[in-house]
Formats: C-alpha cells, sequence, structure tokens
C-alpha cells in the first residue's frame, strides 16, 4: 500500500497555472506518547477546495490545525517535519508576531458557530479593530458589507446588523463567521466540520459559498459527509490511523479509488 503519494501536477492543473500554495513532507506529530500523524506528504493547491475524509480520530484535523500552528496551545502536542507555505517553513516561526502574522494569512472557521454575545456588526468589527487599525468608520462600515455579501449573507441580516448575532439560525451563523474570517483578507482558509451542525438546506449554502469562494481563496476542509466532499472538492485525502492511505484528483478518489481500505471507505464498509 502506498502511503505517501504527494499530490502531483496535472495537465490540467499545468494549463490553469495551479501552484502549490502548501507543502508538508515527513510530517509526525504526537500527543504526549500517541502518535497522531504518520510520515504525512501532502501538496495544497493554490484557490482549490482540499477535503480531508477519513473515520473519527484518524488524523485530519491535526493536520489542519498544523497548518496555522492552534496545535501549539496543547499541552505535550510536539512535530517533526515540514510543512511549507509560499516558500516558509511555518514549522520554524518562533517570534509570536509572526505567529501572529501566520494566523491573519490562515484563518480558520470551526465546526460550531463561535460568535459572541453581541451585534453582527460588532462582531464583525472585531477582527477589523484588531488588525486594521486607522480605519476610518466608513471604511469600516464598507468592509463589514461587503464580507457579508461575498458571504452570501447581507441580504438576509443587512436589517439587523445591530441586533444580537445569537438570534440567527445556525446556518446563518456559519456564514457570519466565514464572513468575519475574511474581513482581514487571509489567503488560506481551514474548515473544520462546518456544516456538521446544520440543517440540508443550510448545508448546501455553504457548500455554494466554499465554491464560490476557492476562486480567491485556498480551501481545506475537513468532514465526514462523503457527499459533500464529492460535490465540493477538487482533490481529496483518505486517513486512516494518522497516516493519508490516497489522495488525488476528488473524481479519482470517489470513482475509482486505487487502494482497498479508501474503497471500502467510500462505499460504506466501515
Amino acid at each position: 500500500m502506498n502511503t505517501n503519494n504527494a499530490l502531483q501536477l496535472n495537465n490540467s492543473d499545468l494549463e490553469s497555472g495551479m501552484r502549490t500554495k502548501i507543502k508538508v513532507s515527513g510530517l509526525n506529530a504526537w500527543y504526549a506518547d500517541n502518535q497522531a500523524l504518520k510520515d504525512i506528504n501532502i501538496e495544497i493547491k493554490e484557490n482549490s477546495i482540499t477535503a480531508f475524509i477519513g473515520p473519527s480520530g484518524c488524523g485530519k484535523t491535526t493536520l489542519l490545525r498544523c497548518f496555522n500552528r492552534m496545535n501549539d496551545i496543547i499541552k505535550d502536542f510536539k512535530i517533526e517535519g515540514n510543512i511549507v507555505i509560499d516558500g516558509e517553513d511555518i514549522n520554524s516561526i518562533k517570534m509570536q508576531k509572526n505567529l501572529i502574522d501566520l494566523r491573519k494569512k490562515v484563518g480558520m472557521v470551526f465546526q460550531q458557530p463561535n460568535l459572541f454575545p453581541m451585534s453582527i456588526n460588532q462582531n464583525m468589527r472585531l477582527p477589523i479593530k484588531e488588525n486594521l487599525n486607522g480605519l476610518r468608520s466608513k471604511e469600516i462600515k464598507d468592509i463589514i458589507e461587503k464580507k457579508l455579501k461575498d458571504a452570501h449573507i447581507y441580504d438576509e441580516v443587512k436589517d439587523r446588523l445591530n441586533k444580537s448575532a445569537l438570534r440567527l439560525s445556525g446556518g446563518q451563523q456559519q456564514r457570519i463567521c466565514i464572513a468575519r474570517t475574511i474581513t482581514i483578507e487571509p489567503e488560506i482558509i481551514l474548515f473544520d466540520e462546518p456544516c456538521s451542525a446544520l440543517d440540508p438546506i443550510s448545508t448546501l449554502k455553504i457548500e455554494d459559498l466554499l465554491l464560490d469562494l476557492k476562486n480567491k481563496y485556498t480551501i481545506v476542509i475537513v468532514t465526514h459527509n462523503l457527499e459533500q466532499a464529492r460535490r465540493i472538492a477538487d482533490y481529496a485525502a483518505f486517513f486512516y490511523e494518522g497516516r493519508i492511505i490516497e489522495q488525488g484528483n476528488s473524481e479519482d478518489i470517489f470513482i475509482n479509488p486505487k487502494e482497498l481500505l479508501t474503497q471500502n471507505y467510500i462505499r460504506g464498509k466501515f
């Protein structure tokens, strides 16, 4: 079984000028003595959607959180190997300022909407005030309106901007979270099961949004919803017990998987 196939540029990649945004080489990670990632090698293409699929506890979210070093806050977490984003090995970053810059570049949307108990407007202003000091009130208002429109939510909330964001439905709250994430113009957005708590209609709205956002951002999504991955992903990587068992174009993974483990997972035999 080949567990170390890095995604390679195919003819369509070359024609479209797609380039590698994130390159992971020989990555291993541990929570204390428990090895969560084992010799991970993968390339994430710019302006694409890459889906991480696999059973619970197989390393998908651990790898996702490595891309913005969110695992740093976990006691006894250890990592070896390289994660290169735009030519910089992010595991060599030590200064806190550089970590902040990394997390501006690599935004993240979590499984549950994490809005604060304040108005939509105030929620949207938080990252702008923290990262874009010196803007006039009109400029901030314009940014908020644009990002709400980019997140396909403005028309639904434009008359409620000064009301509590927590009064919105779960799907609306998640789109506000996405709008808030893109206020400071990240280049990469990580999604950790963003639709797991949503109804089918809200899920489809998020999927439509992600397909639109990939034109501007590089997207990596962890999902247990295989149909979702099939619908939206350009590339997919199947994880099992801390390893990438198979990876490649999404169509190949879902229609003609090469590895028996992948076949069994795709066909619901786990």
